[in-house]
């Protein structure tokens, strides 16, 4: 499918046909979405901004050779684990309003940045308060070099599987600048790793890619946010399925 530019297009109508169109016709599942989170990592050191994308293994049941942000979805240890650097305010208002547990916000910001290491090795961290004392299981790897940082983190979008299908996600999708990663670990992308290979693309090349509907979709957000300077105070969509189909809400 060749993405046509929103000023061009629906974005809520494209995922309608290229979605909804088949979904709509599937028979009711009892699925529930379940809460992940991205983050879409950006370098704005060139001529033009590229983003950080990675090919998810052939093996996988869920968009096998597809091309995505690196992310996945919120574990308790999200909840507990300590920070340094808070969640700018209208990035915690938007992701308050997922759902109603106070802690929500902290931890869909920290599921995408402990995500983001898992699955490419890059550590956004502060690193000069030292390692944290008696982190969380799953957050013990990134701990050994310092506290996970929410700070330079942007809201881009929220999309939500729709009803019907056997897996659902309400996914967040967050940025950083690249200059906010302040470590790499090797050997976390490869062949037998979730991601088989990752690469830093211009959004054109990233359009050229084998892509989800959704994450072009998330893509054309990301490059109005950016042509309008990427303020915190700009729009953001939730994209989700009403009554009629996809519709796309401002939070």
């Amino acid at each position: 499918m060749t993405f046509i530019p929103a000023a061009q297009e629906d974005l809520a109508g494209l995922l309608n046909r290229e979605v909804w169109e088949r979904v709509r016709l599937l028979a009711p599942t009892p699925a529930r979405p379940v809460l992940s989170a991205s983050l879409i990592l950006i370098d704005g050191s060139g001529a033009q901004p590229r983003v950080l994308m990675g090919k998810r293994h052939p093996g996988d049941r869920f968009m096998p050779d597809k091309f995505v942000f690196p992310g996945g979805c919120v574990a308790p240890d999200d909840k507990r684990m300590n920070v340094a650097g808070m969640l700018p305010e209208l990035v915690e208002m938007r992701l308050a309003k997922v759902g109603p547990a106070y802690s929500l916000p902290r931890a869909l910001a920290l599921a995408a940045i402990r995500e983001t290491f898992e699955e490419t090795g890059l550590m956004i961290a502060e690193r000069d308060c030292g390692e944290p004392e008696n982190p969380p299981g799953s957050w013990r790897d990134f701990a050994a070099h310092g506290y996970p940082d929410l700070e330079p983190l942007h809201f881009i979008a929220r999309a939500t599987t729709p009803p019907r299908l056997p897996r659902r996600y309400d996914t967040v999708f967050l940025a950083a600048d690249s200059s906010a990663v302040t470590h790499k670990v090797e050997g976390m992308v490869g062949p037998d790793r979730e991601l088989v290979e990752t690469a830093w693309v211009t959004l054109k090349e990233a359009f050229d890619l084998e892509l989800a509907v959704i994450t072009r979709v998330v893509l054309y957000e990301l490059e109005k946010r950016l042509a309008a300077g990427m303020s915190h105070f700009l729009p953001a969509p939730w994209y989700r399925v009403g009554r009629q189909g996809w519709v796309r809400q401002e939070m």
